[in-house]
């Protein structure tokens, strides 16, 4: 590949969250575009809390998004590997590198001094901000001590560079303190960790989200203490509560694997969270191909956008309706999971098929769409018993067994000829349609409410219709 190299590097802490997702969506989408590499890797540095369950977790929510990776892990590739934690020799040999250069400097400090001189400059201002006053920097004398490595900052000048989204950005070095590099026990801090990797995987444009600006500056200076080229970098826009604040678990579901849980589709749910400072004019709904067309850095905007889950959730409406956004294959494969935690064993896919047309309007997620289906996969539909006393009464068993005669006749079982059959009985007889349709409901579907009677009783085919419909008229009987 020739096209810029980009990645999205997660921490296995925890659940994928949506806004790591957004991240890792926007990188991909360039990748994509520009015929360039994605790049997957997983910083795992933190030892107390990464786990093997929440690296699975990380590449099963990105495997069911579609958000696949060109190098990494599971695929492999020249750089790797792939997992900070399997390449801590990589990181004390560039760090080797710096401090013979005299970029870096080991330093032997304690957290116990360390702890002195901040509690030192909080008793003279408590406002002030502790910075680490090099004391180690001009040390020549190399003890058997615990040691961390420190990046040598420059004393004087600025870091300049232009940013995709946000612009020129400036920061003097005067407001940065010599950082640690790598800890005693030799894991990398995030900037180094994160630098180091970039270096060695060839990554052309970092794209992360506005946080990280502050990191950036210092990141550049230690690609230039190694000689390398310095990458493009995107920051954008974050993703809010509605009260402004962080977006963060007590504020809803964040978690990739709560929206696959909850019936969203992959695809939904890349839409919603590429609009978080991205546009393309006027248009709300695109499929995956669309924003891999459209997507590009110039239309991101600088402003932070608040979550809105009704707004989520009507973008998911809009995928489930439309089959050229969601395929009816691609719907009958995600909602037959739902159907079965239903208790619906072994549901006909070719049913499936037959009522999407019914209830395709009306399903705002898949666990919606299980519900709607519910009645055409089983032999006998689960009694609504409030709608069953309501409209199940003894006038209804005259009036279904009217339309059982009527429909018995009818050679074509399809939508339009069972319209025009039902209606025409009604107006023959003097009933209101009404009055027939609301017992003919409840005896097909068991609920009060439904795709219209035709739509129903064309997938349910002519046996399982009129079985039925004749055993509501026997339980309206038995009432009188």
């Amino acid at each position: 590949m020739t096209g810029p190299r980009l990645r999205f590097a997660p921490s296995p802490t925890g659940y994928l969250h949506i806004g790591g997702v957004r991240t890792a969506l926007l990188n991909w989408l360039w990748a994509r575009k520009t015929k360039g590499a994605f790049v997957l890797r997983i910083e795992d540095t933190d030892q107390e809390r990464s786990t093997p369950e929440s690296r699975q977790v990380i590449l099963d929510s990105l495997d069911w998004l579609g958000i696949d990776w060109d190098e990494g892990p599971r695929v492999g590739g020249p750089h790797g590997p792939y997992t900070q934690m399997e390449r801590l020799p990589l990181y004390k040999e560039m760090s080797e590198r710096l401090i013979a250069g005299r970029k870096a400097y080991r330093c032997y400090c304690t957290k116990a001094e360390l702890d002195a001189q901040r509690e030192a400059v909080k008793q003279k201002d408590p406002k002030a901000t502790f910075r680490y006053p090099g004391t180690c920097r001009d040390r020549t004398d190399e003890p058997d001590l615990p040691f961390v490595v420190r990046f040598r900052m420059p004393d004087e000048g600025t870091v300049t560079y232009v940013d995709k989204v946000f612009g020129e950005v400036t920061t003097p070095n005067a407001a940065q303190q010599d950082f640690v590099l790598i800890r005693a026990g030799g894991v990398p801090l995030y900037n180094f960790g994160a630098v180091v990797d970039d270096v060695t995987m060839g990554i052309t444009l970092v794209a992360r989200g506005r946080d990280h600006m502050v990191n950036t500056p210092p990141q550049i200076l230690l690609y230039r203490a190694f000689g390398a080229a310095v990458p493009e970098f995107a920051h954008l826009p974050m993703m809010l509560a509605a009260s402004g604040e962080k977006l963060s678990k007590r504020h809803g579901a964040v978690s990739v694997t709560e929206y696959r849980n909850e019936g969203f589709a992959p695809g939904a749910v890349l839409n919603y969270l590429v609009r978080f400072g991205w546009s393309s004019g006027d248009q709300e709904v695109f499929s995956v191909d669309e924003l891999i067309e459209k997507f590009d850095w110039a239309n991101c905007g600088k402003g932070d956008g608040k979550f809105d889950a009704k707004k989520f959730l009507a973008i998911d409406h809009e995928h489930l309706r439309s089959p050229r956004l969601v395929p009816d294959d691609e719907y009958v494969t995600r909602v037959l999971p739902f159907l079965a935690k239903r208790g619906i064993e072994n549901p006909s896919s070719a049913v499936v098929r037959a009522a999407l047309p019914a209830i395709r309007d009306r399903a705002h997620t898949f666990v919606e769409a299980a519900d709607l289906l519910d009645f055409f996969l089983r032999d006998t539909p689960v009694m609504d018993e409030k709608a069953a006393d309501k409209a199940l009464v003894p006038a209804a068993a005259t009036l279904l067994r009217g339309l059982i005669g009527a429909l018995a006749k009818v050679a074509s079982w399809e939508e339009a000829a069972l319209d025009e059959e039902i209606k025409a009985w009604a107006l023959r007889e003097g009933i209101a349609f009404k009055d027939v349709a609301q017992p003919a409901r409840v005896a097909l579907t068991g609920r009060s409410a439904s795709p219209a009677l035709h739509q129903v009783m064309a997938v349910l085919g002519k046996d399982v219709s009129l079985a039925r419909l004749e055993r509501a008229a026997s339980r309206a009987e038995a009432r009188a």
